[in-house]
């Protein structure tokens, strides 16, 4: 049987467990995440995680780790800098991809590629219909229904829409963490574990 690792001390799992499917990464940066926008620019690891939901950094030999379970692990690449961006509903709506994308190019990014990881689809991330309508009011492109012809917010096609406009090309994995048994799934499990999206320069 297959198990992904978690790397997430929050979700009720055996510390030491999560200590060494973390060591298993080596020299990684990971992040307090709280749904913000806030962007942090790493030049070491810290013995603390920073509460933020954006890492950059410009050195080489320091990876960056996002950890999610229905959010968007969103991975910004460049040969100056690198990024990982903690995208879920609240990130979308408060733009940190975009805020993370700024800050990249004042510190010398010119080509930015982004990643999105695997995360929740538009057919199975369903809102009440006011949450939908706040969302689509700015991010247009995120309107959804699931199967069933409900209310639904399609994160993916959203944060795209956000970064296309910006000149970035982009990458997306089709993989749908809820209807996925091998990625963990807030929605179809609570609790559960954290993989992670993992860059480095």
């Amino acid at each position: 049987m297959y198990e992904s690792l978690n790397f997430g001390f929050h979700v009720g799992d055996d510390p030491s467990a999560v200590t060494a499917n973390r060591s298993v990464l080596g020299n990684t940066q990971f992040m307090n995440q709280v749904h913000g926008n806030e962007v942090v620019v790493i030049d070491h690891v810290l013995d603390l995680e920073p509460t933020c939901d954006a890492l950059i950094t410009t050195t080489k030999g320091i990876s960056l780790a996002v950890m999610v379970a229905d959010c968007i692990p969103l991975l910004l690449v460049s040969q100056e800098a690198v990024a990982a961006v903690h995208v879920g509903r609240a990130g979308l709506v408060n733009k940190v991809a975009i805020k993370a994308l700024h800050h990249m190019r004042t510190l010398g990014a010119i080509e930015v590629q982004a990643i999105l990881g695997p995360s929740i689809c538009g057919k199975c991330y369903e809102v009440p219909f006011e949450m939908q309508q706040d969302v689509i009011a700015d991010h247009p492109r995120a309107f959804s229904t699931t199967h069933h012809g409900t209310p639904a917010l399609d994160l993916p096609a959203g944060l795209i829409a956000d970064l296309t406009a910006e000149g970035v090309s982009y990458e997306a994995s089709p993989i749908c963490t809820f209807e996925d048994q091998l990625h963990y799934s807030h929605r179809r499990n609570n609790p559960t574990g954290r993989f992670a999206g993992v860059i480095s320069l």
